[in-house]
């Protein structure tokens, strides 16, 4: 009878150190994550604001003084929302999480009794103020901070600084390649910053008057709420809503039901008229991709990490989808 063929696997000590090297090196990216979240949000806003620049440059006004001008509205508006919004919906909030037990308790005693959660809620103005404080934290990180306006300024500035970069590093065609990506990237990170934008100042605004109309407190904060969830898809618009159903059942089950349906037409409109309209193909995700994207993002960067998880899975699908079409992609770009 014949013997069975014996296979020997071999690994070569150039496998063992690529390995060791590979592993080093995702290491060191998990060790500069806060730097690597700087670079990202930086080409973000250079992706935004590079159009207007371009505009003004064709209208022979020199790249520097258009790239400062666009640079300059950009952020003076920026921390001009910042500073006018900021200390009164911290306020807002943290009186929000603290009237939320005695909410719940108008509303079903008999669950507030079953399930004890009074030492949950106990917690919640401290969470409150703990989520804000991260928030300020990032703006008054002054490295972070300065590092990401410097390199969105300097992205923006030069307007080759991806060729530069990348064909120092990598061969002609694989420049190419890459150039493709940061190119695509751009147009898609563009149409994301400006459709979010749009979607949450749409809904922030639809929000806050409805909340008024109905004569519910809170107004403010539940309107930043429902706008700041819109930067994460399907789940958002949906958790944004249930504070504001449970203010208005504590008040009456009209004002309740009125608060239930205010969120139901705004995320109608949102999903059959905003989305459709403002954001066109710039997303396209599947929802499944974007809910272990939103999910990783937390699990690796925390809040940051969620913020930023759907425009880098964008920048990662394009980068995927340029590697496949490669000789294409090649061919079409300017050498």
């Amino acid at each position: 009878m014949k013997e069975p063929e014996k296979y020997k696997i071999e690994i070569s000590s150039r496998t063992i150190i690529f390995t060791v090297f590979f592993l080093l090196f995702l290491r060191f990216l998990w060790m500069i994550q806060d730097v690597l979240f700087s670079i990202f949000i930086a080409f973000i806003i250079m992706s935004a604001l590079k159009p207007y620049v371009s505009f003004l440059e064709k209208g022979k006004i020199p790249r520097f003084l258009s790239a400062l001008f666009v640079y300059l509205i950009f952020l003076t508006f920026f921390f001009a929302v910042l500073f006018i919004a900021f200390p009164p919906l911290v306020i807002e909030s943290t009186q929000l999480f603290k009237a939320l037990p005695s909410i719940l308790e108008r509303i079903a005693p008999e669950a507030m009794a079953l399930l004890n959660l009074d030492s949950v809620f106990q917690y919640l103005p401290d969470i409150a103020n703990q989520f804000f404080g991260i928030v300020s934290g990032i703006f008054s990180n002054a490295v972070f901070l300065i590092s990401t306006l410097f390199f969105g300024f300097y992205f923006l500035l030069e307007e080759n600084v991806f060729r530069k970069i990348l064909s120092r590093f990598f061969s002609e065609e694989r420049a190419r390649t890459a150039l493709v990506i940061f190119d695509k990237a751009e147009k898609r990170l563009n149409g994301w910053f400006w459709g979010e934008i749009t979607l949450m100042t749409v809904v922030g605004l639809l929000t806050f008057i409805g909340i008024n109309l109905i004569g519910l407190r809170y107004a403010l904060a539940l309107a930043v709420l429902a706008a700041l969830l819109e930067a994460v898809p399907n789940l958002g618009p949906t958790i944004s809503s249930i504070p504001a159903i449970l203010l208005g059942f504590a008040v009456s089950p009209v004002t309740g039901f009125a608060a239930m349906a205010l969120y139901f037409i705004i995320q109608q409109l949102e999903n059959n008229l905003i989305v459709p309209v403002v954001m066109k193909k710039a997303v396209g995700l599947n929802p499944i991709i974007t809910l272990l994207a939103l999910l990783i993002g937390g699990k690796i960067g925390g809040v940051l990490g969620i913020l930023l998880a759907i425009p880098l899975t964008l920048f990662i699908e394009t980068a995927i989808m340029e590697v496949v079409n490669t000789p294409k992609s090649s061919a079409e770009y300017p050498r």
